[in-house]
């Protein structure tokens, strides 16, 4: 039997490993060097300014590569994990231990994530993707359990089916506001745009090309982000290799690591 043409669930995951990776190591390691050479302001994106910095030799050209890491092949990371979600949710066994490991993975990240993002150990002003990616599961599982209960209600009443949508939508729609708050008030990894993102994913997951145009319009804040649609819409609906834990240790060891050569560095 020939294999599925297209990308496994696998093979996503290890790209957007290596993605998040380039992104952080320009995050986290780039800025201190870069501070040798007196370059502070990093966000500094104008062709004019690229140009004059490229001139002054290393320094210029280290800050172009930060650049390229971190706003085109770093922001491809978190839309595969958004998607990824998604349907993790909809295939795991288990979505207790599925929401249980998010919340671990996301207690044991906080101390890497603050020392590499913060240099301190306690740091509340800002939360780990694995809070996002958590609120994002908690939404879609109280979004489909909405959605279970009134349909059963109303089946139970015999009455049509459609009638159940006028109080399961604004039910839904109370549910997604409701996690989009808690990542605002929480202040994780991409805010209330990353439970937005997780919504459209999986408002749309049973027709792959509106998912993808709904994943774009998601992004739309973040031009370069969109391109990571280009491999998601090749997912052939495989799992591949299995990889459970890869990303949930590689995730706070990666920080620890990163932060570690930021000091030596």
């Amino acid at each position: 039997m020939q294999n599925k043409p297209g990308l496994s669930g696998s093979t996503l995951k290890i790209m957007a490993l290596v993605f998040m990776l380039i992104d952080h190591t320009a995050a986290i390691v780039f800025p201190p060097v870069l501070a040798r050479y007196d370059i502070t302001f990093l966000g500094n994106l104008s062709m004019e300014y690229m140009q004059d910095i490229c001139a002054s030799g290393f320094a210029g050209w280290l800050y172009v590569l930060y650049q390229i890491m971190r706003r085109i092949l770093g922001r491809l990371a978190f839309p595969i994990y958004c998607f990824l979600l998604v349907e993790g949710f909809g295939r795991t066994g288990n979505r207790k231990k599925y929401a249980g490991r998010l919340f671990l993975f996301a207690l044991i990240s906080e101390i890497p994530f603050n020392l590499a993002f913060r240099g301190k150990i306690f740091d509340a002003s800002y939360q780990n993707v694995f809070v996002t990616l958590l609120l994002g599961l908690l939404m879609i599982w109280g979004m489909e359990a909405v959605r279970e209960h009134f349909l059963a209600v109303y089946r139970k009443k015999e009455s049509k089916e459609a009638g159940a949508y006028r109080v399961i939508i604004p039910a839904d729609a109370a549910v997604f506001v409701a996690a989009a708050f808690a990542a605002e008030l929480l202040r994780c990894d991409y805010g209330a745009k990353g439970i937005i993102a997780v919504g459209l994913l999986y408002a749309f997951r049973t027709d792959k090309a509106k998912q993808m145009i709904a994943g774009c319009a998601a992004f739309f804040w973040e031009f370069t982000a969109m391109f990571s649609f280009i491999f998601i819409g090749c997912y052939n609906g495989k799992r591949g290799i299995r990889l459970k834990y890869v990303f949930y240790i590689f995730y706070p060891a990666h920080l620890l690591i990163l932060y570690l050569i930021s000091k030596c560095v």
